[in-house]
């Protein structure tokens, strides 16, 4: 279970952001502990009310739990992990909301506490709490038999192909795997020994090296987009000189552009817009089963909701008409009988909570289950999506009307 934690202010802000269910299949309010308030809004509100006797202003210790998306995984997993991190991180007791999301077939948790202590009016502190969660993290993992990820083994086994938010912006603009385009930087820069090698390797792949007004060597794919060679191949720039060279012999950034511009444009924006009117079709028509489902479901768990409610109301009555009243209660209390009937009556109650539990769980997998299997066609539909954008970016990659461009003078791109 992967645990994502940030002390924090904007109860407001983050209230809002926990409910919306515009970009959630589901929403729950699971818990609320230590508050007045009887919805999340007027909690957190609650915790920023309190915090104005204090000088904090990260008041909130607001923490995502997330399972790994093949695990069913019960409440009470959840609730053990959380028991975990207060006792660790030293949040027992405190004032907390507990929020389950469901997405893409996917159930996990939020919870947030105030870190405000009512009794000593001072903010609890919270040293270390990353290596605290990593650590809780990891014997979650190992506790429930799930498979350990490589970056909670060990720390230097963390995938050193981690994206800056530039990189993944940048990809992202393009519908293409930055992974994928980190790779070809990765597998050029490792294969070659020089200006030359280096600059064919790219070119083979569809990328054309040219002299940047700032970055010094960067490089442009078959589209014009601009990618800094230092950054891509996860080099600093002296080493870049040091391999490279200098920059000046190459064309300008504007250059290129304007050749690769002319090369089959309208062929190339033809195949683009027909792969991505495609992609769109199907994604609509996947769209429209997925609201038609998330529909089906939430009708589905508020018959549950009040089904279990009425259930419980009524089981609650009869109960509670076992136990006598007036000069009959006595005689019950001095017998002994009372007691008898209320540790029955709790055993009951106990026992039907247990049961409506299992219930709700097993409603939640399985619709987890009918999701997931959505989101398996949209997978399909997105890798068809992308095998058809490779493949056009393969066919204007190979294209016989470029001339790969020599070391020794500017290159040439020719109809």
């Amino acid at each position: 279970m992967i645990l994502k934690g940030t002390q924090r202010g904007g109860g407001g802000q983050l209230a809002a952001h926990l409910l919306r269910t515009d970009e959630n299949d589901h929403v729950e309010l699971h818990e609320l502990r230590g508050f007045l308030a009887q919805n999340l809004t007027g909690a957190l509100k609650e915790a920023y009310a309190i915090s104005r006797g204090t000088r904090c202003k990260q008041f909130l210790f607001s923490l995502s739990l997330s399972p790994p998306q093949s695990e069913a995984v019960p409440i009470k997993v959840f609730e053990k992990a959380l028991a975990d991190i207060e006792n660790q991180l030293g949040l027992t007791g405190q004032p907390r909301a507990v929020v389950f999301h469901e997405k893409e077939g996917r159930r996990h948790a939020h919870c947030v506490w105030s870190r405000i202590d009512a009794d000593t009016m001072r903010a609890i502190n919270l040293p270390y709490f990353k290596l605290k969660l990593r650590d809780v993290s990891r014997q979650l993992y190992i506790d429930n038999d799930w498979n350990l990820p490589m970056g909670l083994m060990n720390s230097e086994e963390v995938n050193p192909l981690n994206f800056s938010l530039a990189e993944w912006q940048q990809a992202k603009r393009l519908k293409l795997n930055p992974k994928a385009i980190k790779d070809v930087f990765l597998d050029c820069w490792a294969t070659s020994d020089g200006l030359k090698a280096f600059r064919n390797a790219l070119e083979a792949r569809g990328f054309y090296l040219a002299k940047g007004d700032r970055r010094g060597f960067v490089a442009l794919d078959w589209r014009g987009e601009v990618y800094a060679v230092g950054r891509w191949c996860g080099k600093r720039s002296k080493e870049v000189q040091a391999k490279l060279g200098n920059p000046t012999d190459l064309p300008s950034v504007d250059m290129v552009k304007s050749r690769l511009v002319e090369t089959n444009e309208r062929t190339r924006l033809r195949l683009k817009s027909e792969a991505e009117e495609h992609f769109a079709q199907a994604s609509q028509g996947i769209q429209a089963k997925r609201d038609k489902l998330l529909q089906k479901q939430r009708t589905e768990r508020a018959e549950l909701k009040t089904d279990q409610r009425s259930r419980w109301v009524a089981a609650t009555k009869i109960r509670q008409a076992r136990l006598p009243h007036g000069l009959k209660a006595v005689w019950f209390r001095l017998t002994g009988r009372y007691a008898r009937i209320r540790q029955q009556n709790k055993a009951e109650a106990d026992l039907m909570r247990e049961k409506l539990l299992v219930e709700k769980q097993a409603v939640i997998e399985a619709h987890l289950r009918h999701r997931r299997q959505l989101l398996k066609e949209m997978q399909q539909v997105k890798r068809l999506y992308e095998q058809e954008m490779v493949a056009i970016a393969d066919t204007f990659k190979f294209s016989p009307t470029l001339k790969p461009a020599r070391a020794d003078h500017k290159p040439e791109l020719r109809q």
